[in-house]
């Protein structure tokens, strides 16, 4: 096995309370990232699940060869464990992350909250998947690294330094695709966290979410940071609000 990134490791935190978080990373990192947010959480006495997706925090060799169902099929595992501990459950993710937080509450309409950080939320353009497409049949696998989007030049993100253009595709064609169809019909409360400024992930698909999203949404706007926001200037910000939204919706006090 591949050794892990130094921070990477997933984390599982028995907390004090009956509720519990699952905490999601985006494409390309891994778990540091999010730890800020689960750490949050898991004083505010959340039992916390932080796992490492499938190709995530070794080499990016390991992730060429994964797809969506790869992440949902892993999350799905990590739910179970999660949801035999607790009564309720919320689902925070960021970027990617983000999409799978979705996904699993479009799984799970029993889930008691969603929380999206600058969520992937839209699908593509044809002409972006048709380019993918020619990208991976011209030859070439990975693209230049989307880590780092930070404002804050002590903020740190310890990600890959390339994309992997078949990973990308499949999170486009495999998942926010069908994705967007069952945003209409999800109930589910959402926290919306986004940047004005992203450089990763366009502010539209957040706008894409909102008006397409069937359930309550509350907003944040983050300001101050750029794509990877809880590792940056707004870090507090979030991780006050994801915690101050998780305690409502599942009754923790």
């Amino acid at each position: 096995m591949t050794e892990l990134i130094p921070g990477a490791e997933p984390w599982s935190h028995v907390g004090s309370g009956s509720a519990g978080a699952l905490v999601i990373h985006g494409l390309t990192s891994n778990p540091a990232s999010m730890r800020g947010v689960a750490e949050a959480l898991a004083a505010a006495g959340f039992h916390i699940e932080l796992p490492l997706l499938p190709g995530h925090g070794t080499v990016i060799e390991d992730l060429l060869n994964i797809r969506w169902a790869d992440w949902v099929a892993e999350l799905e595992r990590v739910f179970q464990i999660l949801a035999a501990r607790v009564d309720k459950v919320v689902v925070v993710g960021l970027s990617l992350g983000g999409a799978l937080t979705l996904r699993m509450g479009a799984n799970h309409p029993e889930v008691a909250g969603l929380v999206c950080i600058n969520p992937a939320a839209q699908p593509p353009a044809a002409e972006v998947v048709d380019m993918l497409r020619g990208i991976i049949d011209g030859g070439t696998e990975v693209l230049p690294g989307i880590a780092g989007d930070i404002a804050d030049p002590d903020g740190k993100e310890s990600g890959y330094d390339g994309t992997p253009v078949r990973a990308v595709l499949s999170l486009f064609t495999d998942g926010l695709t069908p994705l967007a169809e069952a945003y209409a019909g999800m109930q589910l409360p959402l926290l919306l966290l986004n940047s004005p400024q992203d450089h990763v992930v366009e502010p539209a698909q957040s706008e894409f979410l909102v008006a397409n999203y069937g359930g309550p949404i509350e907003r944040v706007s983050l300001d101050r940071s750029f794509h990877v926001a809880t590792v940056d200037y707004d870090k507090d910000l979030i991780f006050e609000s994801t915690v101050a939204f998780a305690r409502r919706v599942t009754g923790s006090h």
